[in-house]
């Protein structure tokens, strides 16, 4: 009994360690990639230059099934697009991409709204002139 105990001791704090490493309670992961692979975001970026024509934004979802989330694209104070995906389960990977321009240089944020507006998560990526 003592030893069953100490195992689901043990698991729990394993998943409170994991959780306290997530972007957000409900978000385990969200990353600029260049690519999406089998639902698995590919070359992971903090940065890029305006040589790219495409970035992605991953994020998994965890515990907000049957909700509407938004991948909102913001830049220089624009909302350059919304993309909304539906949670269909207690973990679902979702991701946009959005085509940019050479000249569009600078920081662009993407905003993890929920239905009511609220914003669970924000992340920045730098769109760079190619040196």
């Amino acid at each position: 009994m003592n030893k069953i105990i100490i195992l689901i001791c043990g698991l729990f704090l394993s998943l409170t360690v994991l959780s306290d490493e997530w972007p957000h309670e409900n978000i385990s992961n969200a990353v600029f990639a260049l690519d999406i692979e089998d639902r698995v975001p590919i070359n992971i970026v903090e940065e890029g230059d305006n040589s790219l024509g495409k970035i992605y934004f991953f994020t998994n979802i965890r515990n907000l099934s049957g909700e509407r989330i938004t991948h909102r694209w913001i830049y220089q104070g624009r909302v350059m697009a919304d993309v909304s995906f539906n949670i269909n389960g207690p973990r679902w990977r979702v991701w946009s991409s959005k085509n940019f321009w050479h000249t569009w240089v600078g920081e662009w944020r993407v905003e993890v709204l929920t239905t009511d507006g609220s914003v669970l998560y924000e992340k920045v990526f730098n769109y760079v002139d190619k040196e």
